[in-house]
């Protein structure tokens, strides 16, 4: 007797997966995506500019080292001494303190020339300053005439208009050979007028 043949029936396994092949669907839905953030830089705060230093002006001493021109007082006329001086006045006059330090306080107004070993100037000035060893500005100082020294400072603040000019250190100082030679020099000199002397003498 004829029979059907019977149909093939659907299988529910599923084909095995060659070797190699992986399956991308599953992956990416169960991977986490991650994206890459670039770390921001922190922000630097703005560059402000530093204010200027400002030095307190000095206070005239009040132990009697030097001598004293206080504010209030005018002298008209040449100052000489051999003592420190300190000016909060006004002066109009040549001042010649040789060896010594002269000092124009805040408050000081001085018209004149001034030549000392040391010269401060905090106060105003009108006049060419000479100095043996150095001149300094402060920071309220103004000064308007031309300085010769050896050393200067010029604080932030002061204001010069004028000439600088710097001296050696040994300018004044004659050099120790010139004078060497001229004593050997001298010496030789007496040494030809004796023997001349006593030439004439024998003839």
């Amino acid at each position: 007797m004829w029979r059907k043949p019977e149909e093939a029936k659907p299988s529910s396994k599923t084909p095995p997966k060659p070797d190699g092949v992986t399956n991308t669907a599953a992956s990416a839905s169960t991977t986490p995506v991650t994206t890459a953030t670039q770390a921001e830089a922190p922000a630097q705060p703005a560059q402000v500019p530093a204010a200027p230093v400002k030095f307190a002006a000095p206070a005239a001493p009040t132990d009697g080292s030097q001598s004293q021109i206080s504010a209030g007082l005018k002298i008209r006329g040449d100052i000489t001494g051999t003592s420190d001086l300190w000016i909060d006045g006004d002066v109009q006059g040549k001042i010649q303190l040789t060896g010594c330090k002269l000092t124009v306080g805040p408050s000081g107004r001085v018209k004149s020339d001034i030549e000392a070993r040391e010269i401060s100037v905090f106060g105003n000035v009108n006049g060419n300053l000479k100095a043996a060893e150095w001149v300094a500005l402060g920071n309220t100082g103004r000064l308007e005439g031309s300085v010769v020294t050896k050393r200067i400072s010029i604080d932030d603040g002061a204001r010069l208009r004028g000439k600088v000019e710097m001296i050696r250190a040994d300018a004044a100082a004659p050099a120790p050979a010139k004078t060497a030679m001229a004593a050997s020099t001298a010496s030789v000199a007496t040494a030809a007028s004796v023997a001349a002397g006593a030439a004439k003498e024998k003839a």
